[in-house]
């Protein structure tokens, strides 16, 4: 289902991708720097949730500042808790590469934030190929707002990512708060490419992982 959402005086484009069950978790994804919704990546995934009765949002934002991708990953998120279509009891933030720190930037503001938007609607949050720092350049690491975030959070990285590495991101998570889960896919860089395997071998172990880990913080908070 395509839909329109208001973003200040623009509109993102965005598609939702519809359990046949009436869900009650949503994910809301986004895509990395290049690219839009249509990244193959985040069509599987978003095909995989929906097959597995999960709600998937993802959109379109083209901006390659980061405070600029958050405050439109906010409106999306304010578009979904009050869709009358889709009453959720929680979603789930998801990004690739860039995406994944707007959502995490999200998350911190809204858990820091005075505006009293931290009623338990987002659940975690799910950074693929999280890029913690610019290739080559790792003594400056992209940290700050994983550091500051209390909600669950599944990283999938690739193993060769070279804008990961996969040392920085254990010591990054080892002095996270939040509950946390790494998931390395082998020999796999930054876009998830691994020699010898297809792009489907890859998703298909990438949209396992994501799945039963959102199904296991699904069901911790409703113990």
């Amino acid at each position: 289902v395509k839909v329109k959402i208001p973003f200040g005086n623009k509109y993102l484009d965005a598609i939702f991708s519809v359990p046949e069950k009436k869900p009650t978790y949503g994910v809301i994804l986004t895509h990395g720097a290049g690219g839009d919704m249509n990244f193959p990546h985040l069509v599987s995934l978003a095909a995989y949730l929906a097959s597995h009765g999960v709600l998937c949002l993802r959109f379109t934002c083209k901006g390659l500042n980061v405070a600029y991708r958050s405050k439109a990953f906010k409106a999306v998120v304010g578009y979904l808790k009050l869709s009358d279509d889709y009453k959720l009891s929680g979603v789930f933030l998801a990004g690739r590469s860039m995406g994944s720190r707007a959502a995490a930037s999200v998350i911190r503001q809204l858990s820091q934030g005075d505006d009293d938007d931290d009623d338990g609607f987002i659940q975690g949050l799910v950074c693929l190929s999280y890029p913690l720092h610019r290739p080559k350049l790792q003594s400056k690491l992209r940290d700050e707002d994983l550091l500051l975030i209390s909600c669950p959070v599944l990283f999938v990285s690739g193993s060769a990512d070279e804008m990961c590495e996969k040392q920085l991101l254990e010591g990054v998570v080892s002095k996270m708060k939040a509950p946390k889960k790494i998931h390395w896919v082998d020999k796999a860089n930054h876009g998830m490419a691994v020699k010898g395997r297809t792009t489907n071998d890859v998703m298909e172990e990438i949209n396992v992982q994501v799945f039963s880990w959102l199904r296991e913080n699904v069901q911790l908070q409703h113990k």
